[in-house]
């Protein structure tokens, strides 16, 4: 059986579009996607879609009367599927598994019940089917009446990357020959916003670049949440049509202080990233994309971490979190978009406030990094 795991279509739907096109030169352009929210009479930033995609969400929701009751992280899901699956060639004829992972899940839709539930004290019917952790991918799979096996799960931050790896594990075993993975998150609501802002790490900066991700000067955390969905098609072998490959994955798990911990040379990094490149040489990796959400803590530890494994000749460091915000359990997967789109047009995209890096070798490898509360670490290492 061979090892090798191509990635045959990638898609998304995001703050930055839906056509990669379009993400590319949004890539491009060294404006972030926030808008402002008013949040207990405050100023605050949010990464939403655009209102073409919210309209394309309004039309998938309207063309079945089943998907009514849906929450927008199961439609978000629905709608990067489908085009992952024309992207790659797949027909409904196809075996091949699904795993499409959340964070929080039917953030939006649980809230609303729950909100109901309190002012009358009756929950409505579709209440618990509507909002269970097995919701995203049972609809997808419902959507492109696939016939293999659909799993769901729950890994925080880290989620879509497990998702990788579970797909990964079982293409490798011979268990499938095609395996449709990612995340999806629609968690844009007030309380999972006071929720943050609890932990003290939302971002109350209304500077240029609100969320300093990858700022490891910055003297107060500045997370901000985003919203989307992303999506890839694994195939076992070497396919023509292959974007990238997977060339090793890792993984590793924080031992905890406390619920949200991480080490101050984040451990777990270490040990999943050197998991990942375990048989090619650390030169070869040409680009990270960092998890970085915006926290004093995982900016600064990650860094650390990568300086504890690659020593004084780091490859080049980024991160998309400062131009579409955190979207929790999708964010492994769009992270994994941008490194994709690097290696297609063989070109960096920094972090505009950080200290200038330059390329001065083509991108052929990239490792992309997510990490959890919990301290569930992925580290999943491509290649053209």
């Amino acid at each position: 059986m061979s090892k090798t795991i191509s990635i045959t279509a990638i898609a998304s739907i995001s703050p930055l579009g839906a056509d990669s096109k379009i993400i590319w030169e949004n890539y491009l352009n060294e404006k972030h996607c926030f808008t402002e929210h008013i949040l207990d009479h405050k100023k605050t930033f949010v990464a939403m879609l655009l209102d073409d995609l919210e309209q394309v969400i309004a039309a998938l929701r309207a063309s079945d009367s089943k998907y009514k009751s849906l929450d927008k992280s199961v439609l978000y899901a629905m709608a990067a599927s489908r085009q992952a699956m024309q992207n790659a060639g797949w027909t409904r004829n196809d075996v091949f598994g699904i795993n499409i992972g959340s964070s929080r899940g039917a953030t939006d839709l649980f809230e609303k019940h729950y909100q109901e539930y309190l002012k009358t004290g009756k929950a409505q019917t579709l209440a618990s089917p509507t909002t269970t952790l097995g919701n995203i991918s049972s609809w997808v799979a419902h959507d492109l009446q696939s016939s293999g096996p659909e799993i769901s799960h729950s890994i925080t931050c880290s989620t879509a990357l497990h998702a990788v790896l579970n797909g990964v594990a079982w293409l490798r075993a011979g268990m499938a020959d095609k395996f449709l993975v990612g995340g999806s998150e629609a968690p844009l609501t007030d309380f999972t916003i006071a929720q943050m802002r609890a932990l003290k790490i939302y971002s109350n900066s209304i500077e240029e670049y609100p969320n300093r991700a990858f700022d490891l000067e910055k003297k107060q955390n500045t997370m901000i949440l985003g919203e989307g969905a992303g999506i890839c098609c694994l195939e076992i072998g070497k396919k023509e049509n292959a974007l990238a490959y997977i060339e090793g994955i890792g993984y590793a798990t924080e031992i905890l202080e406390h619920s949200i911990s991480i080490s101050a040379e984040a451990n777990c990094f270490q040990k999943s990233m050197k998991m990942a490149f375990q048989n090619i040489d650390l030169s070869e990796v040409d680009a990270i994309v960092m998890h970085a959400p915006g926290t004093i803590k995982g900016d600064l530890t990650e860094y650390k971490a990568i300086q504890k494994v690659f020593g004084e000749s780091l490859p080049l460091l980024t991160t998309n979190k400062w131009k579409i915000g955190h979207t929790f359990g999708a964010s492994g997967i769009l992270s994994m978009e941008l490194a994709i789109l690097m290696m297609q047009h063989n070109k960096f995209i920094g972090v505009p406030f950080a200290e200038a890096q330059i390329q001065t070798k083509p991108i052929k490898k990239v490792l992309i990094n997510a990490v959890g509360f919990g301290g569930n670490a992925v580290s999943v290492l491509l290649s053209l």
